[in-house]
């Protein structure tokens, strides 16, 4: 499985899942351009984390529910590392946890500017990269058991958001899948990263924890692997589809 001669971009790669992803794409032979939005120190961490594993990697900021981000991440990804050959649009926002109707207009917009648009938007980014350099590339979107879900109760309106991403993820890959670029989704279940205390519940996994099948959060770890199995050629054939990694939900 180990790769060549790649280089993949992961946004929000500082932390949880996305840094799982960086270092596990790194041990299969993927350059890594790591995006951050604040925490300059973690993404470094993060880089040298690559390095250790002997391949080249680079941090850049940016938010991806900025459009002119995405075009200089892009930039900066491809002059630092060269072409990119796969894109994991991986950051993706909640908001506070708590019924819909206390939900602000204000939350909204910011979930789907930056689990919706930002991804739509990278993935169009990653289309024109591989197109410039003829690389059959890869995309894969982290979505969320939520999109099947809903999260009454929650999140309704991340949810949403993620449900939106599964049909994007399916209409690109039909789309484009004549070129030879892939697109893929993995829908995690609740995993074990601090995305439960920025929405204001650190306690929620002890929660959650019973609802599961498996009876356990989700490792960022556990949820990486899936994640670069996608990326690898053992899923050549796989396309416009969306890998439930939930425990059994």
């Amino acid at each position: 499985m180990t790769q060549t001669n790649n280089t993949v971009l992961i946004t929000g790669a500082s932390r949880g899942i996305g840094a799982a992803t960086a270092i596990a794409a790194a041990r299969n032979g993927f350059n890594v351009a790591v995006n951050y939005l604040k925490d300059e120190a973690a993404a470094q961490q993060i880089v040298q984390a690559v390095l250790d594993h002997g391949r080249k990697a680079v941090a850049i900021q940016g938010d991806v529910g900025r459009p002119e981000d995405i075009s200089r991440l892009f930039d900066l990804s491809e002059q630092a590392l060269g072409p990119i050959t796969a894109l994991v649009n991986n950051t993706g926002i909640t908001g506070p946890i708590g019924p819909f109707s206390n939900t602000t207009d204000a939350t909204i917009e910011r979930v789907f500017q930056v689990n919706v648009f930002g991804t739509i938007q990278c993935s169009r980014a990653a289309l024109a990269s591989f197109a410039r350099h003829g690389t059959a590339g890869v995309i894969i979107n982290v979505s969320s058991v939520a999109a099947r879900t809903g999260s009454p109760g929650e999140y309704i309106h991340y949810a949403a958001s993620k449900a939106a991403i599964d049909t994007f993820t399916i209409g690109l890959a039909r789309e484009v899948a004549s070129t030879g670029v892939r697109v893929c989704g993995v829908s995690p279940g609740t995993t074990l990263t601090d995305i439960h205390a920025t929405a204001g519940e650190p306690n929620r996994p002890e929660r959650i924890a019973p609802k599961i099948p498996m009876g356990r959060l989700a490792h960022p770890e556990e949820i990486a692997a899936a994640i670069v199995w996608l990326l690898s050629p053992a899923a050549s054939y796989m396309t416009g589809t969306v890998v439930q990694c939930a425990g059994g939900l």
